[in-house]
């Protein structure tokens, strides 16, 4: 009797979700429920799951409403129906189409009008629904009369009072209302929850015929649909890239044995390799997947774009002789079975990366290439976050803006405890978990064999790409694998670079070259240092430091430290381990002769996922199926208690009954597997993001301005622009504040001068910002500050902001009078009549008395319009001439030992302990050198920071191998001096002080255990 259900997928309207809504179903005893969520198909394949195990017939179908108010309820007859339903909101969404009030043609669709909304006549498949509350309305003649067309209506939205209450607020939060403002027609009705079956039936004896019609619909409609099974390869997505499976296997292998000559000339082993992988992926049916990435980058590369192919799709020789990644996979002994085995039956897994600006190209591409009819992103729910939930309930209480920050910016124990707060809380606390938007998924699409309408309704997010309604677990459940197309600001970094190097230099630089992307001598030394800023990956304070602690100087060693630093290689120890036998290889026994052999290249230490495969195939005993099940088991994806369990037994057994192992020895090996697993890099993924680290290195060593513009402009990585500037000045460069007549958009290297780019002034408009350099292309130089106010449509505080960061010093003239002279051009502006105002009026000419200004002025006004100073160094701010006793480059020579140094503050990260917060700080000297601090609770505690800019420090440097690190008992932060520009007013001497930055990142997990809770062995274990 339930042809109208919603769940919480019902955005900011149902507040069931799909379990409680079959678990209530089961309480009224229903053997029939249908899920109809407002213009979504979201929920219905999770809907059939669930309903199926409480033994439920499930119904899909869907309401249609447009602007709040409800059309008709579309209620599929079979599969097919939900792809007509689908087709039509796709249409709506995706096209903008009008909704119409009545049903469009289904063939496989039944349709419910409410009572409000009856058409004129209907059709075969057409129905009116009567709520319980309304019987008493077919006494009128039009309506009994259509007695026969009519079937019961109770629409499920809630199932309590209170939940009726969150309806409400979840409504107000839709209408941005307040509660008390809601009209009838925003709500549902009061009667919108489940009752037994038999009481409905009760309530409509008096009309048995609309009994009967509503069950023969329950009997006539079917959700059938097949998930995928157990051990199947087969999937929706599109089945072939050709016309058949043999035609594909035919280009395929073509295709890897042209790759294979140009890669490999005549090598037997990467032959036989090929022909072993070509066997796999042909037996598995998944040569289309390859060969529509490798179609997808055949159009990469014929458009001069970048790409990285990573994750476990390099592992395989086939993807690297067809292009689509750049590891070699027999260089580095990886395992396609790590990729590809017989027991996988989804298809692999290819991570392509594009640069962030040609992304959208490809995008563009594929969905041309593959029929917009196939292809779309995943989609997300995106759920209310902690702070929203507070900021919106309050604000459908009718909370004022301060109450709502209070709510949304103290942690909860600091929240008022009135009435109304605690509202707040209690039906905040109910919203958590549910859905409020469909979004994007980050890169994940889908190209499916048939219309993606059969399987969902599509929506038009702003990013301008159709979605699916379901997110990728769904998509999975259902056979729809994903191609995940991805973006990133390295690739950019690396191409710009590359073509600006082209520009201004003439030099053509072939990147992907791998004689000079990896092992190249004077990189090794720039990595053995972690002199690092800008590169890709490598460029964090805890990557350069575990860079100087391994003394990395080659490929190999970065590939391991590009999974060492992952979380779980760190909370597992084993981090800390691998130095302390990298840097001493023969103080250490291998746990167990297994693990010399398998692990002897990464010390006997698990560092990729891999690994795992390895300990439990030939430590464990395991099949290599179940090896990789294990790995799966702990990772990410799959990681739960139950089959981690099953898994755990599975291992156990095995290595003590099968393999003689002791318990002891059995329950090491598992800790250290379980501890790393599911957070650790496969080892072709921490090779691809070593390739990608060592080609902007090459760039860093060779081409340091042209790379370091580069990574301005495409807005740098781990640190803020001020950094990236301080690094391209200490690479040589000479920093140019804008200058009209030279900068663009973004920043400019001209021989040695970097001028910095319009899209740092802060207060710029962008259309502004990128029209003052168009407007030069086309008509010439400004000549004069009237020149450009003629020519550039601005308002005085555009020209002020230009005059203060100095972009009209080709005038010669200075910024106070500039700024007269703009106040004169453009009093009583209007944009209207700008032309005849300069042309008819000229200009006066004024000589004003040289005004003498501080030198300082310029710094501060850099400080507020670009975030930092360019004129002059922090330092040169300071009230104190004093610059410390020691500097960064003799910190070596101090171990153990007490310094006092000068710093300005880079960065900080805050770290978790048992016994509190704790922080570590990167500065540079006076000097321009980049160091290293620790913070303990305890000295924080006294000394605490006090946001950017320069302190006093005083600490004792420890020299963990090979890099130093000061310990900090005391630090100060250093007074700058007042801004000059307001030296007659105190009350703003200081303004500007606080907008000095700096980088904090902070890390919520729980603290990692200490070297002597995990106890690595570093010696045999007998057994």
């Amino acid at each position: 009797m339930f042809l109208n259900c919603h769940s919480f997928h019902s955005l900011r309207y149902g507040t069931l979700s799909i379990t409680q809504l079959v678990s209530q179903a089961e309480w009224s005893v229903t053997k029939n429920l249908v899920l109809t969520d407002i213009n979504t198909v979201t929920a219905i394949y999770d809907f059939k799951k669930e309903c199926e195990k409480a033994g439920i017939k499930p119904i899909a179908g869907m309401e249609i409403r447009k602007d709040n108010k409800l059309l008709y309820i579309a209620i599929a007859e079979e599969f097919a129906g939900i792809g007509e339903v689908n087709r039509m909101i796709t249409a709506h969404n995706c096209d903008g189409e009008e909704l119409s009030e009545t049903a469009p043609e289904f063939k496989k669709v039944f349709v419910v009008y409410p009572i409000h909304n009856i058409p004129l006549t209907l059709k075969k498949n057409e129905f009116i629904g009567i709520r319980e509350e309304e019987l008493n309305l077919l006494l009128r003649p039009e309506l009994k009369k259509l007695i026969s067309k009519m079937v019961v209506l109770q629409p499920i939205t809630f199932s309590t009072k209170e939940e009726y209450s969150l309806h409400r607020i979840l409504r107000a939060i839709d209408q941005n209302t307040i509660i008390s403002k809601l009209g009838e027609e925003d709500l549902c009705r009061k009667s919108e929850y489940f009752k037994p079956e038999k009481e409905i039936i009760k309530a409509f004896q008096q009309y048995p015929e609309i009994i009967r019609n509503t069950q023969d619909i329950l009997n006539l409609c079917s959700f059938e649909f097949n998930y995928k099974e157990k051990g199947s390869t087969e999937n929706k997505n599109k089945r072939y890239f050709t016309t058949s499976q043999e035609e594909d296997m035919k280009l395929l292998t073509k295709l890897a044995y042209e790759g294979l000559r140009n890669r490999y000339d005549d090598n037997e082993a990467a032959q036989k390799r090929v022909e072993k992988e070509l066997k796999v992926i042909g037996d598995l049916k998944f040569s289309a997947y390859f060969l529509i990435t490798w179609d997808i980058i055949q159009y990469s590369n014929k458009m001069g774009f970048m790409h990285v192919g990573r994750g476990s799709g390099a592992n395989s020789i086939v993807s690297y002789c067809l292009g689509i990644t750049d590891i070699c996979p027999i260089e580095l002994d990886l395992y396609f079975e790590r990729f590809l085995n017989l027991n996988r039956t989804s298809p692999p897994d290819f991570d392509i990366d594009w640069s962030w600006q040609n992304r959208d190209a490809i995008l563009e591409y594929i969905f041309k290439r593959y029929g917009k009819d196939h292809v779309a992103f995943c989609g997300t729910n995106v759920e209310f976050k902690y702070k929203s939930i507070f900021r919106e309930v309050g604000k459908a209480f009718g909370l004022p803006k301060e109450e709502l920050d209070d709510l949304a910016g103290k942690p909860l124990a600091h929240h008022d405890q009135n009435f109304i707060v605690k509202q707040v809380h209690k039906y905040g606390k109910l919203m958590e978990k549910f859905p409020n938007q469909r979004s994007m998924h980050a890169c994940g699409i889908l190209i499916s064999e048939e219309p993606i309408t059969n399987y969902s309704a599509l929506e038009m997010p702003p990013k301008g790409f159709p979605i699916v309604q379901f997110d990728m677990n769904v998509a999975e459940d259902i056979e729809l694998e994903k191609f995940d197309i991805l973006s990133q600001r390295g690739l950019g970094t690396i191409s710009d670079t590359v073509e600006l190097i082209k520009k201004n230099r003439g030099i053509e630089i072939d990147i992907r070259d791998t004689s000079i992307s990896k092992d190249e001598a004077v990189c090794n030394k720039y990595l053995a240092v972690g002199k690092t800023i800008g590169c890709f990956y490598i460029e964090s304070p805890a990557m350069r430091g575990l860079l100087r602690r391994l003394k990395c100087g080659d490929y190999r060693t970065l590939v391991a430290a590009s999974s060492i630093i992952r979380p779980g290689v760190a909370q597992s120890g084993m981090m800390k381990e691998y130095i302390f036998r990298h840097n001493h290889p023969d103080q250490f026994e291998y746990f167990h002769p297994v693990f010399e052999e398998n692990l002897k290249e990464t010390y006997g230490i698990m560092v990729y996922q891999e690994d795992v495969i390895k300990i439990a195939q030939y430590f464990g005993g395991l099949s290599h199926a179940d090896g990789d099940i294990l790995r799966r088991a702990m990772s990410g994806k799959e990681r739960s208690i139950q089959k981690l369990n099953e898994v755990k037994a599975n291992f156990f057994k095995s290595c003590m009954e099968d393999q003689g192992h002791s318990e002891q020895m059995t329950t090491e090996a598992f800790r250290q597997i379980e501890s790393f697993a599911g957070y650790s890099f496969c080892k072709a993924h921490s090779a691809s993001y070593a390739v990608e680290s060592y080609q902007s290195l090459y760039l860093k060593v060779y081409y340091p301005l042209e790379f370091m513009v580069s990574v301005i402009n495409n807005q740098g990585g781990f640190y803020r622009t001020e950094v990236y500037v301080h690094e391209a000045k200490m690479s040589g460069g000479i920093i140019q504040n804008p200058c009209v007549n030279i900068s663009e958009f973004q920043t400019v290297l001209q021989e040695k001068n970097i001028y910095l780019g319009f899209m740092h002034i802060e207060g710029l408009e962008t259309k502004t910002a990128q029209f003052i350099s168009e407007e030069r292309k086309k008509n010439g130089s400004y000549t004069s500050l009237e020149d450009f106010i003629r020519r550039i449509p601005i308002g005085i505080e555009g020209v002020q902001i230009l005059i203060f960061i100095g972009a009209f010093r080709f005038t010669g003239k200075q910024k106070n009078e500039l700024l007269i002279e703009a106040r004169l051009l453009l009093i009583n502006f209007k944009p209207e009549n700008r032309g005849k105002m300069l042309f008819e009026e000229p200009v006066q000419e004024y000589h004003l008395p040289e005004l003498k200004r501080d030198f300082f002025e310029d710094a501060f006004d850099e400080i507020e319009i670009l975030g930092f100073p360019v004129s002059c160094t922090p330092f040169d701010l300071l009230e104190t001439k004093y610059r410390g006793s020691v500097f960064v480059k003799d910190l070596l020579k101090y171990h153990k030992k007490q310094v006092k140094i000068l710093a300005y503050l880079i960065s900080r990260k805050h770290v978790p302990t048992k016994k509190g917060t704790m922080y570590f700080g990167t500065w540079i000297d006076v000097n321009g050198d980049y160091f290293d601090t620790a913070h303990f609770p305890d000295s924080l505690g006294k000394y605490p920071f006090q946001g950017g800019g320069c302190y006093l420090l005083l600490g004792t440097v420890e020299v963990d191998y090979h890099f130093p690190t000061i310990t900090i008992t005391k630090m100060a932060k250093m007074p700058m001096i007042p801004d000059p520009r307001y030296a007659s007013d105190k009350e703003r001497q200081y303004d500007i002080h606080r907008q000095i930055r700096e980088d904090v990142s902070m890390t919520f997990r729980k603290p990692y255990p200490q070297e002597h809770e995990i106890g690595l062995p570093r010696h045999k274990i007998s057994g």
